[in-house]
Formats: structure tokens, sequence, C-alpha cells
């Protein structure tokens, strides 16, 4: 699991550009397992836990997550909170990394207004196969997923009238929302190779798909769902995600059809 936290003041609530240096200065990896990296803008942390098998076991560990980059933003005057959007206006500031730099650049106003949190669910596979297969299978489930999760009805001090308006700004980025069913894993690369290949996402991590193949890990990743503010309904949310890819690769080994 994968949570994406925004940094604010303690006392003005207003975002703070520090998460590169509180990773910086914090050890890494935390004794519980959890790791603590920057993402696109420095107002937010990414707090990534240890795999987890049990619903007790998520709880505790989104808790520990939590507490671990909450308190490194307590020694900067901080706190880092699980909302999906900033409800108040803010100047972002990119992470100093050549990659965001090259994504800033192509992307402008649209990238200067990603300070967005997520929540993303990785469930190990037993093969690429059985991955596409899940991904072709839990297409029905992602708007379910993204409404349990919604988590950022306000941006900008606005109420935007969405229950999670990240998502919307987040599909102003190409290659990112539902796909259709591949029906193999070439099919699937061969789509991942014509979106590369058109020069408008950098590199592979620019296909921000709603749910992927993870490409450094054997799992499948659901990436539709907002940062939960509460850890209890986070957890709910990713042992849920874990029973739906479990019943996606029975069905596909029992020789079921996407839906």
């Amino acid at each position: 699991m994968e949570e994406e936290l925004l940094l604010i003041e303690a006392s003005s609530l207003q975002p703070m550009p520090v998460g590169q240096y509180l990773v910086d200065h914090h050890r890494q990896p935390a004794a519980t397992g959890h790791r603590l990296a920057v993402e696109f803008q420095q107002e937010q942390l990414e707090v990534t836990h240890p795999p987890c098998t049990t619903l007790s076991e998520q709880l505790d560990t989104i808790r520990a997550g939590r507490a671990l980059a909450d308190a490194a933003a307590r020694e900067v005057g901080g706190r880092a909170v699980a909302v999906a959007t900033a409800p108040v206006p803010v100047d972002t500031h990119l992470v100093p990394e050549h990659r965001f730099e090259q994504i800033a650049a192509r992307g402008a106003i649209t990238a200067r207004h990603q300070l967005t949190g997520g929540f993303h669910v990785h469930v190990q596979t037993d093969s690429r196969e059985e991955g596409v297969a899940i991904l072709d299978r839990m297409r029905m489930w992602l708007p379910v997923l993204l409404a349990l999760s919604s988590n950022s009805p306000y941006w900008n001090g606005t109420d935007t009238g969405f229950h999670s308006y990240r998502y919307q700004l987040w599909s102003q980025w190409p290659a990112t929302g539902p796909t259709d069913v591949f029906g193999s894993t070439h099919a699937y690369d061969r789509h991942c190779e014509q979106l590369l290949a058109s020069g408008v996402p950098l590199d592979a991590g620019m296909l921000y798909f709603d749910a992927r193949l993870s490409d450094h890990q054997p799992t499948v990743e659901i990436r539709v769902t907002d940062v939960c503010w509460d850890p209890e309904h986070a957890a709910v949310l990713a042992t849920l995600i874990r029973a739906l890819v479990e019943t996606s690769a029975r069905r596909w080994r029992a020789g079921h059809p996407p839906a």
C-alpha cells in the first residue's frame, strides 16, 4: 500500500513545501518497514507500507505509517494529513528531480495543479498473465472503489461539487483512467508500447491507468482511489480490493470471461 499525504503548517493549515527536507533528514527505512518518499510536489509525502495479510495488520500498518509521516512533519512545525486535494489555494513547489522537471515542462499548468493524494494498493499475483486477467475483471469495480474512497470535495478554496475532485485533476494527464479489456499480456504490452511510442507519456511510470501491472514487482496496482481520511476506512478498502482481486483471479481460472 502507498498513501500520498498532504503536508501542512500546524497553525495556519497552509500546505508546506518540505517533502524533500523530511525525506533527506529521516532514516530509511523505518524499523516498522515503512518508507517515506517524495512525490511530485514538495507539499506532499508518500508513505510506503510493508505487505500485510490480514485486516488487523493493514489497520496497524496504516496507523503506524501515518504516525511516522506526521512525526517527521511535526519536527518542522507541520502535520501530515490524509486529504486527497489541498482545500486552500496553494502555489506548488516542484521536487527538484530531473524526471519531475521533464514532466512539469511537458505538463505546464496541468503539472502545477497536481497536488493530489492517492491510495495505491498492490496485490501479489502468480504471473503477468494472471495480472492482466485480473485487470480485465476488475474494471467494473473501479468506479465503485473510487466512490467508496472519495475524499476530495474541496480544492483551491472551492466546493467543487465533486466527491473526488482528485480524480478530475488526475484525469487531465494523458494515459489515465480506465482501460479496455486486454485479453492477453501481449495486448496489454502492445497498448503500453503504443502509448509510449507516441512520445506523450515520458516513460512507463506515466501510464497512469486506474489499475495496472506494477513494473517493478509481481503485483496488480489498484490506483483509482483517493487517500482515505480515516485509517479504518483505508484498511477496509484495501481488504475489499484484495478480495476483488482474488475473486477476479478465481473467475479467470474457472474460465469466466470479463463482465
